[in-house]
């Protein structure tokens, strides 16, 4: 059974998601610009290092290979909405200062709540690094959330409004380096696959929205979520995905390749998906 997102699924949800990342996609047109120019705009502004090509991914019926999806150094990721379901305490609920949301496995609610998020296995890994050097940066702080297997988000969804599942925060380490131990998410109607983070500048200060310097989302490899979607649980998925693609994604439409992770392991084992960004 389908799940209602009133921000997504629906044409005035997406007037509402148009409106909120309204600011985002010019803040893009202008990187861009900044771009061509050789400089830079904004204190805030995420930033891809990597590569220049990008590999091809073969896939079988039970596992991926590793799927790279590089960026020139120091390449500008957009910043993106939030989203109306971030738990940051911009919009309702806030679990940045609840003990127990400092965390790597976030499959299971905490602070009190009880359950656990089914789903394929997936490692959310987000290396952060020096906007000016590319050089990772420790202590730094990321928030990161994403839907369930059935597209609900926790706190807000309902049938999820008891749960606080999916969402945690980690420091980076000596390498740059955030680890999440997490489940596949759903593609829910209205909206390419996607995971959303926030980037605090210490741990200390992620407690509110308002000292965040960075926000953005993850979009999933097709590949994968065709993978991934075939198993039991995720059916709706299958006919969600069928209905949009990254190019109509109201986030990802104006160009994704910065957004997109590099993808490994399998369905069986366990998947990977990694991101390098900088602020």
């Amino acid at each position: 059974m389908a799940t209602h997102h009133d921000d997504h699924d629906d044409f005035g949800g997406l007037q509402r998601d148009l409106r909120a990342t309204g600011a985002a996609m010019d803040r893009r047109k202008l990187f861009r610009m900044a771009a061509r120019l050789g400089g830079a705009v904004g204190a805030f502004q995420l930033l891809g290092c990597g590569g220049s090509s990008t590999s091809p991914t073969t896939t079988t019926a039970s596992t991926t290979t590793t799927t790279t999806t590089t960026n020139s150094a120091c390449t500008v990721i957009p910043n993106e909405t939030e989203g109306p379901y971030p738990g940051d305490g911009s919009n309702g609920p806030n679990v940045l200062t609840l003990s127990g949301v400092v965390r790597s496995d976030i499959r299971s609610s905490f602070a009190g709540l009880s359950g656990t998020a089914d789903g394929v296995a997936l490692t959310i890994a987000l290396t952060i690094v020096s906007k000016s050097t590319c050089a990772p940066i420790a202590g730094r702080a990321v928030y990161l959330w994403h839907c369930d297997r059935l597209g609900r988000y926790s706190l807000y969804t309902s049938g999820a409004t008891n749960q606080n599942y999916l969402r945690g925060i980690q420091e980076s380490d000596a390498t740059g380096r955030v680890i999440f131990t997490s489940i596949y998410p759903a593609c829910y109607s209205g909206r390419w696959p996607h995971i959303h983070f926030e980037v605090y500048p210490s741990l200390a200060t992620a407690v509110s929205a308002a000292n965040k310097i960075a926000t953005s989302q993850i979009a999933l490899q097709k590949s994968t979520c065709d993978l991934v979607y075939a198993t039991a649980g995720y059916e709706t998925s299958v006919t969600n995905l069928s209905q949009v693609t990254l190019a109509s994604d109201n986030v990802f439409s104006d160009g994704a390749s910065l957004e997109l992770p590099t993808m490994s392991g399998s369905v069986a084992g366990g998947l990977t998906a990694a991101i390098t960004v900088a602020v």
